[in-house]
């Protein structure tokens, strides 16, 4: 596993519990970071995000998330051509992946705006406040280890 590279993919079909969108796993480059220490997969980060943009599953519900995962992929030992084939047509082979990296960056607003929340809610509880610490800016905070793309 440690020789496989970053940024592999798969194509489901969408169904009535997932609708079409991806599913990305990151993984935080900082190690000293965990927002707050919600996330239970620190310092991988899974993000649902649907094709409009809005996010299907956040990162701070990983078990719904990984049933979803489960039942898109459950029994699917071979590619659904299908698919794959509509997935490579909109994205020119993977040469045109303008679509999902706005998706990924919604993915990544998306763990950015869950700790802003954080924030602010921290600075009405007692015990101190979270907003100086652990500090999450965008993009280059993460690593993209792997996609699913639900059509």
């Amino acid at each position: 596993m440690d020789k496989i590279p970053f940024g592999l993919h798969a194509v489901v079909p969408a169904d009535a519990d997932s609708p079409p969108g991806v599913v990305f796993v990151l993984k935080n480059r900082n190690n000293s970071v965990n927002i707050d220490m919600q996330n239970r997969l620190h310092p991988f980060y899974m993000v649902y995000v649907g094709a409009d943009g809005s996010v299907v599953c956040d990162h701070l519900s990983p078990k719904e998330l990984l049933d979803k995962t489960r039942a898109l992929c459950r029994g699917k030992s071979e590619p659904i051509m299908e698919v794959c084939q509509a997935f490579n047509a909109d994205t020119k082979d993977g040469r045109d992946m303008r679509v999902v990296s706005s998706l990924l960056s919604n993915a990544i607003s998306s763990i950015i705006e869950v700790k802003e929340e954080s924030d602010i809610d921290s600075l009405f509880n007692s015990g101190g406040t979270s907003a100086l610490n652990n500090k999450i800016s965008g993009l280059d905070d993460f690593e993209l280890i792997c996609f699913i793309v639900v059509r």
